[in-house]
């Protein structure tokens, strides 16, 4: 257990200290724009989901040992290029000054490239780490949930990112931080390899009389209708991209309301991190009668910031949108642990995690640009994560909505009615860059869902 847990933790302490880090090499050189971050995260989240992509193939589709093998050759060859770039470069990792774009492409292409160039490789491998090692320590102890190491690599998470602003970056320089990382990344390599070492490639022994796989009930309700092989795919996706649109979008308004700098990117990412480590810990850390009034209190005060922008205190803007978002977020991963398959189907559903992260983060990085003129990332990511969370409230025949406690659910729909009167009041037109018009039945959006996701939770009694 403790090999695994080590190199889970060291891993997801990797992952995030060089995002950060990366973050404030290339800010210079974009003009200091906070879509230099945005843009950082998409690059992040979309290779996240390529190295679960490949956790689950491996898994699913190829030999224990020669899962071993790909995988630890994986690993040396990133350790080699890193140590090939440190006499190239003079870093392992940081991209020279040469490599400082001109101006004359898209600097989001440019980001991309550059991050892809300098920390590709590496953060690719250190996504897949976690879903890998789960279901080798899985095999190891199949009476045992690994779930829990979900929640102690998103803690390397959050100290990673608390630590950088307050440890690592006044202590050393950039490139220090770099080889630092570097050699780190190489001890990873090491650990990873003893893992799969230690684990074993036969098929694994029965549980214990006694033990058993951690299975949610709201799972077990799903199956129990579709003979034991149906998954709310859809559900994990959505679950999974509203945290993430909002993560994105509420970095984006501090920033342009207050300042681009790095606390402000770290801030929102620890509050997204400690609602994954309170609601993979225990499922019981999340409570539906407290959270989703948390919810709505959110929501309203975000609306009213957002209504009246700079005339509210900069500490108090901070404050509601980081309330906003954990809300936001502890709702959705909330309830996505309540979803959560036997760890059988792990790596599909950390697959199916990482899509809705990554789709997240493309609708802010690159689709809302195109689409709006102003910054309405925030009212869309509100308005969807209250939507999605009254339609599994509705649709789960033992939460209290279905026990006719509805005052829950009319505040947090009050809340995204409120966001509905502010698209309205600023003018649609204005918001929407196709020239579609303002209809005064937005006012009714709420009323009007929470009449069909009644509708809905009537006629389908499971999730």
């Amino acid at each position: 257990m403790i090999p695994y847990a080590f190199t889970i933790f060291l891993s997801a302490f990797l992952l995030f200290q060089v995002q950060p880090l990366m973050g404030k090499y290339l800010l210079p050189w974009f003009g200091g724009a906070p879509a230099v971050w945005t843009t950082c995260m998409l690059f992040y989240q979309v290779l996240l989901l390529g190295g679960y992509a490949y956790a689950h193939w491996t898994v699913s589709r190829l030999d224990p040992r020669v899962q071993r093998r790909v995988h630890v050759g994986f690993l040396l060859a990133s350790t080699a290029l890193a140590v090939l770039l440190l006499f190239v470069w003079k870093s392992p990792i940081l991209p020279p000054p040469a490599w400082k774009p001109d101006g004359a492409a898209s600097p989001t292409a440019q980001i991309l490239g550059l991050l892809g160039a300098g920390v590709g490789l590496p953060y690719f491998l250190l996504a897949t780490t976690s879903p890998v090692l789960q279901v080798w320590f899985r095999r190891l102890r199949p009476g045992t949930s690994p779930y829990r190491l979900y929640a102690l690599s998103n803690l390397g998470s959050l100290l990673a990112l608390l630590s950088y602003p307050f440890v690592v970056e006044p202590a050393l320089t950039l490139k220090a931080q770099a080889l630092v990382w570097g050699m780190g990344y190489a001890v990873f390599t090491v650990l990873c390899a003893w893992c799969l070492h230690l684990t074993p490639v036969l098929e694994p022994t029965p549980p214990v009389c006694g033990a058993r796989d951690e299975r949610p009930a709201a799972v077990e309700l799903a199956d129990a209708g579709a003979s034991g092989s149906r998954h709310p795919y859809w559900l994990w996706v959505s679950l999974a991209a509203c945290p993430s649109m909002l993560l994105l979008a509420i970095t984006n308004q501090m920033c342009e309301d207050v300042a681009a700098i790095p606390f402000l990117w770290i801030l929102p990412l620890a509050l997204y991190l400690v609602s994954l480590i309170i609601c993979f810990d225990r499922a019981k850390w999340y409570a539906r009668a407290i959270f989703g009034p948390l919810l709505a209190l959110a929501v309203g005060g975000a609306c009213v910031v957002l209504y009246r922008g700079v005339e509210i205190g900069i500490v108090t803007q901070v404050a509601v949108y980081c309330l906003a978002l954990f809300a936001s977020c502890m709702v959705c991963h909330g309830e996505l642990v309540r979803l959560k398959p036997d760890s059988r189907h792990l790596t599909a559903f950390y697959v199916m995690v990482s899509t809705g992260g990554a789709l997240g983060g493309v609708s802010v990085g690159l689709i809302a640009p195109q689409l709006f003129r102003g910054f309405w990332e925030v009212h869309a990511g509100l308005w969807l994560t209250c939507l999605l969370a009254v339609l599994l409230w509705v649709c789960d025949p033992r939460s209290w909505l279905r026990e006719g406690r509805l005052w829950p659910a009319l505040l947090v729909l009050v809340g995204a009615d409120a966001l509905a009167i502010h698209l309205l009041a600023g003018g649609l037109p204005n918001v929407v860059g196709g020239g579609l018009r303002a209809v005064p039945l937005l006012w009714l959006a709420g009323p009007v869902a929470l009449a069909i996701l009644a509708a809905l939770g009537a006629a389908v009694p499971w999730l």
